[in-house]
């Protein structure tokens, strides 16, 4: 068996790179990065041009990064280049209520102070991680770039995968990666289907300034047609997700600013004073959507492509740089051994390692989604003093701690501290 650096001379005759990763928003340039350090090459296809996915426009998209997925970051030599811009959370308030009453007195509270690592995690825009994930890919020898060109075709075989672009040009690798989205068109082409379903809610995404501090507190406001989520960003600045059922959120989506804050307003409430919109607002449907499998002949999914989930947790970012630790791993390790990474039972690795706990996850979202997403007064008596107890618990609360700040399970070696 050819050792790993006679393997690599030889296969770096045969392809363009090792993984061909379709997808080049967060997790796909994440996962080149990644594989990087495993010694694997990879190629990053995007179908936007370079000028979009480098925008620098303020939109109100955040994230709600977890402890883990900071270490990542940190490993993977990104997170130097966010961190003046991220935003600690330092404590999550969980409430429920209607519109027009204001948040209740919190049932739920978790704080960073009952853990000994630090922050739970940290919130980040969009617009600089995606920046900081590009400029690192830049400075890798082993990454190359494609922006503005779409796969129209994928074909494997036993020395590995071939995609054509819709511009003619032909690429080669070891592996094809699907980061594209939950209509992954890479999961398509091969035919992987789908399980999941709609929840006839849509979220309203914008950025609001207030004139108090927040203090590094996440809010989670629960109301009957969906829960409004509030969260930090730097300064007297915090990221909204709000769902609604979709016929009303798309009449508050084709509001003017002013009226929309007007709808808001008796929503978000007054506990951070006056609040005004910050940059542009967008909106997004709300579903569930698990591929039936994770990998193929030569292919694994990841992210989105792999599980898309409601936003109620904020673990979907989350889950998906899961995805990108523990396929390095599994790729790297076995690149180490002088195992073929396209191997069927390599990538059966990475499956087995990542389904279950993606189904735990999903089908956790998707029942705190449809209990809460509710004015069942019974119900709402019942979730209330269920939460309440648990928030008395301070071993189970701990957990749950432990487990927002993605430090339960069996972590990857790149989100370890």
């Amino acid at each position: 068996m050819d050792n790993p650096a006679r393997a690599d001379i030889l296969r770096a005759m045969e392809h363009d790179s090792d993984l061909l990763i379709v997808g080049g928003g967060l997790n796909g340039p994440a996962l080149a990065l990644a594989a990087a350090r495993a010694g694997l090459s990879s190629t990053v296809i995007d179908a936007l041009p370079a000028p979009a996915r480098t925008a620098a426009d303020f939109d109100g998209r955040a994230y709600a990064l977890a402890l883990s997925s900071v270490r990542l970051l940190r490993n993977l030599g990104v997170w130097e280049r966010v961190a003046a811009h991220a935003q600690p959370m330092l404590e999550i308030k969980v409430s429920d209520g209607r519109a027009g009453e204001g948040p209740a007195p919190f049932f739920l509270h978790f704080d960073h102070a009952e853990i000994e690592e630090g922050p739970m995690g940290h919130m980040l825009e969009d617009r600089f991680l995606r920046r900081a994930l590009i400029d690192a890919m830049e400075t890798a020898p082993e990454i190359t770039q494609i922006s503005g060109e779409e796969v129209v075709a994928q074909a494997p075989d036993a020395q590995g995968v071939t995609l054509t672009l819709a511009s003619g040009r032909r690429l080669k690798g070891r592996v094809l990666i699907g980061a594209d989205g939950r209509g992954s068109g890479t999961a398509r082409r091969a035919g992987i289907g789908r399980t999941g379903w709609g929840y006839g809610q849509t979220a309203l995404v914008a950025a609001i300034a207030h004139d108090l501090p927040h203090h590094g507190i996440a809010h989670q406001f629960f109301m009957p047609p969906g829960p409004l989520a509030i969260l930090p960003l730097p300064g007297n600045v915090s990221s909204i997700v709000w769902s609604e059922t979709d016929a009303t959120a798309a009449r508050f989506a084709a509001l003017p600013d002013d009226a929309f804050m007007e709808v808001l307003r008796p929503r978000f409430g007054d506990f951070l004073g006056e609040i005004a919109l910050r940059g542009k607002r967008f909106t997004y449907p709300l579903n569930l959507t698990v591929a039936n499998s994770f990998v193929a002949e030569r292919l694994a999914l990841i992210g989105d492509a792999a599980h898309g989930m409601h936003p109620i947790a904020g673990q979907g970012l989350n889950a998906g740089l899961r995805d990108v630790a523990a396929l390095a791993q599994v790729l790297g390790e076995a690149r180490q051994r002088g195992e073929e990474i396209g191997a069927p039972d390599v990538l059966a690795r990475y499956q087995q390692w990542r389904r279950f706990d993606t189904a735990t996850l999903a089908l956790a979202t998707d029942l705190t989604n449809r209990l809460f997403s509710n004015d069942n007064p019974l119900l709402r008596a019942a979730r209330d003093l269920g939460m309440g107890a648990i928030g008395r618990l301070p071993a189970l609360r701990r957990g749950l701690i432990r487990e927002a700040a993605g430090l339960t399970g069996d972590l990857p070696a790149l989100m370890k501290g």
